[in-house]
């Protein structure tokens, strides 16, 4: 007779021994039906709290900004280089607290500067910021200061709103998958073995495993809405010139602009009002006068879906195997739309897929401008070229830089034909629209779910608002069958943000479908659950023989998804087992 015959990660039984089995199966089910309960506790629980709840919170005394940051932190010690390992956050800043306490001071005098008053933020380090560096991921850039504030961080804390760190984002910005010299790999916090998207991924993935309740990014072909589609976010590229993109490190300023990621509409709406707006050291922002609401959130309105007439370009959706997933997605989503009364219309633009080709101004414009941000006295470097002589660059991203390099000045006739060729996408794309009286062009932003790390990301949709310079909004549209999220874009007309937020609330609000990634979860809920239940023969089978006897160990990890067990029967023949 056998001592103690294991099994390790499933169950196997033989035959006919149906005693044996209902003993284990006993075991199993007694262990599967328990629960650990959190231990209560008094902490102010932040997991998927808005602006508002927020604001509500700190209102009632129930909260302080100061408590809101330590709570963000803990997440951040909690899982950031531990428990998943995100590896979201590149920098933190240590007046946090400090600016938590003024601003928990000036409540208590009755100054509440608005919706962001104390409220913890993340920005993307390719924005200046006093008192943190500016690294945009790259070692070449590790110790570099900026002498003021990005024109939106400097927005941000007029608000009131709490900066308690810098994300990862993909090198220099060049590219989708979120991989720097400096920050190394970012991960995906709905699987840790995925992508998070870029180049914003590591605000994409901090918002989503909520290290803060918003953060920033920047859109120059996709990255805040590829990000927002791999994390179940809402995120926005706005026309350009709605905002400044002074102090933040240029890729191709043509196509460049920031924004905001959050995990609800409602809360992009005030993170925008705080942002947005004319700033004399940006010209392009003049093309936003006239333009701007006196807030967003009065665009908050459901009912907005009832007569709107949404628009799909069938070479956006997906047209490969590899597609379906998220095209199935995508098609759930425009169901749910016709059933709150929109209609969905099919466009055709038979010239666009040609024009769109080739027309993002990443690779000819980032040479020259990046060079024209490093003249800022004492950065430490001056060019790509010098990062490239010095070596000073992630190994995956040197073919890509030497490109650019290689790259003939913004006074070459092809680059300015490409310039030219983005009015011509914007007059098909508005005159279809005008046409059929479509409100918004609806698609994926990206037409495959996030790959593993180390595969590269095909099937981008970025380059349609990137180069007709219109505004897209990304919300969550469910998740595809390998279990990662899906977003759905809305593409309006220029200055068009108020409409497509009221289109984006109304599919929100009817949906839900939003919802937190099971690698981070509350601090206060078990991260590693163990229970350890014996059956025996004489409980269980009678009149099995009372020596036989199964004892199941389970162990839940929450920060890998990952349900282990051990099963072990005593009194049992090994022919038997």
């Amino acid at each position: 007779m056998s001592g103690r015959p294991r099994m390790i990660g499933r169950l196997a039984v033989r035959r006919h021994d149906v005693a044996l089995a209902a003993i284990l199966a006993a075991a199993l089910a007694a262990a599967c039906g328990s629960s650990s309960e959190p231990a209560t506790s008094p902490r102010f629980e932040v997991m998927e709290r808005t602006i508002p709840e927020l604001q509500d919170a700190m209102a009632a005394g129930r909260v302080t900004s100061r408590e809101l940051v330590e709570q963000y932190l803990a997440r951040i010690e909690a899982y950031d280089q531990r428990g998943p390992s995100l590896n979201a956050m590149i920098s933190l800043n240590a007046a946090a607290l400090e600016e938590a306490d003024a601003l928990d001071e000036e409540r208590a005098s009755r100054n509440v500067r608005g919706p962001l008053h104390g409220v913890p933020v993340v920005v993307k380090d390719n924005y200046d910021m006093v008192g943190l560096p500016t690294t945009a991921g790259s070692v070449a850039l590790a110790d570099w200061y900026p002498p003021d504030d990005a024109y939106q961080v400097a927005r941000l804390k007029e608000a009131g709103a709490v900066i308690i760190g810098k994300t990862n984002m993909h090198e220099l910005a060049y590219g989708i998958e979120t991989i720097s010299s400096l920050g190394g790999q970012t991960r995906n916090p709905y699987d840790p073995t995925r992508n998070p998207g870029g180049s914003s991924g590591g605000t994409g993935a901090a918002v989503a495993a909520n290290f803060a309740v918003a953060g920033m990014g920047s859109d120059t072909c996709g990255s805040i809405r590829i990000p927002s589609f791999h994390h179940a976010l809402v995120g926005l590229r706005g026309t350009r010139g709605l905002s400044s993109r002074d102090g933040i490190i240029p890729l191709a300023l043509t196509q460049d602009i920031g924004g905001p990621l959050t995990r609800t509409v409602t809360d992009l709406a005030l993170v925008l009002d705080a942002t947005v707006g004319h700033d004399p050291a940006d010209a392009v922002t003049e093309l936003a006068d006239g333009h701007i609401p006196p807030t967003y959130a009065d665009f908050l309105e459901t009912g907005a879906l009832a007569g709107a007439r949404i628009g799909t370009l069938e070479f956006q959706l997906g047209t490969t195997p590899l597609d379906q997933p998220v095209r199935q997605v995508i098609q759930a989503a425009l169901d749910a739309m016709e059933t709150a009364g929109a209609t969905i219309v099919a466009l055709e633009i038979p010239e666009l897929p040609d024009l769109l080709q080739g027309a993002s101004l990443e690779r000819r414009e980032f040479k020259t401008q990046f060079a024209d941000y490093l003249r800022t006295p004492g950065t430490p470097v001056g060019s790509i070229e010098e990062i490239l002589d010095a070596g000073l660059y992630h190994e995956a991203l040197e073919a890509r830089y030497r490109r650019s390099a290689a790259a003939p000045g913004l006074d070459d006739p092809e680059y300015l034909e490409i310039v030219a060729r983005r009015d011509v996408v914007r007059r098909h794309v508005l005159e279809a629209m005008a046409d059929q009286q479509i409100d918004a062009i609806a698609y994926p932003t990206i037409r495959r779910t996030a790959r593993r790390i180390g595969e590269p990301q095909p099937g981008t949709n970025c380059v349609l608002a990137s180069v007709a310079g219109l505004p897209a909004i990304v919300v969550p549209a469910g998740y595809a069958a390998d279990g990662m999220p899906v977003g759905l874009e809305l593409l309006g007309e220029a200055w068009a943000e108020g409409a497509l937020i009221r289109l984006a609330y109304s599919y929100e609000q009817m949906t839900h479908h939003r919802r937190p990634p099971h690698t981070t979860p509350s601090l206060d809920a078990p991260r590693q659950t163990t229970e350890e239940w014996v059956a025996t023969g004489a409980d269980h089978v009678p009149p099995v023989d009372t020596a036989a006897t199964a004892r199941v160990r389970l162990a839940w990890n929450a920060a890998t998804g990952e349900l282990g067990y051990d099963a072990r029967a005593y009194g049992v023949m090994d022919d038997d087992m």
